[in-house]
């Protein structure tokens, strides 16, 4: 079930940022007390090939986040301590030494399972052990979430692990939604900003499509 247009879960999770300190973050709080939009992107693991390549782009980007009143965070499923490994690993070496906004380590997925981004493939009872097998790594998927000042999720997404995600393409989207915010105009098809939105009415659509569509 799609959380756009629903609040972001209200669960308590664990975090990491550069210098080593850990501390409990709620996303949804965290956005309706600053103030502030928040994006959220999950990835499988640390130490793997296209994560640094995704956390490196989103830092690169940072302050066109900060710009348009956006924190950032990062999170998987491994622990605060590999965490800050990774974050102490020079990136010849496969690190993500210079990272710079704060790591969730949901360790215990309770987050991760609220939200149903886990890679289970199968999870069935064994009698015979008595316990729970799970086929699949049991790590999340490359999701991305969009989070409002009222907390509310305004774009989730979900990549296949092999795909690395399009940063560029979270800042056009942080920009429709507060032009529609300000504005009180809709975004059509491929809308940055600085280009012409419209009104949500027939007249507004037509005259869109009379001076943009050939």
């Amino acid at each position: 079930m799609t959380l756009v247009g629903r609040k972001f879960p209200n669960i308590e999770v664990n975090a990491i940022d550069e210098l080593g300190d850990t501390f409990k973050i709620n996303i949804l709080e965290k956005a309706k007390a600053e103030n502030k939009k928040v994006l959220l992107f999950w990835y499988p693991k640390d130490f793997t090939f296209v994560c640094p390549t995704e956390l490196f782009a989103f830092q690169q980007n940072l302050s066109e986040f900060e710009k348009r009143n956006t924190i950032v965070f990062g999170a998987s499923c491994d622990t605060a301590e590999v965490h800050f490994a990774w974050l102490n690993t020079e990136k010849d070496n496969g690190g993500i030494e210079g990272v710079t906004y704060p790591i969730v380590s949901d360790s215990n997925r309770n987050l991760a399972t609220a939200l149903g981004i886990l890679d289970i493939m199968k999870e069935d009872y064994n009698e015979e052990t008595n316990s729970v097998v799970v086929e699949g790594d049991n790590v999340t998927y490359r999701a991305t979430y969009l989070i409002d000042e009222e907390g509310t999720v305004f774009h989730e997404s979900i990549n296949h692990m092999p795909l690395g995600r399009n940063v560029k393409e979270f800042l056009r989207l942080i920009d429709a939604y507060t032009h529609v915010q300000e504005k009180g105009e809709v975004c059509p098809a491929n809308w940055e900003e600085g280009k012409q939105a419209m009104n949500a009415d027939r007249a507004g659509v037509s005259d869109y499509l009379a001076n943009h569509v050939n």
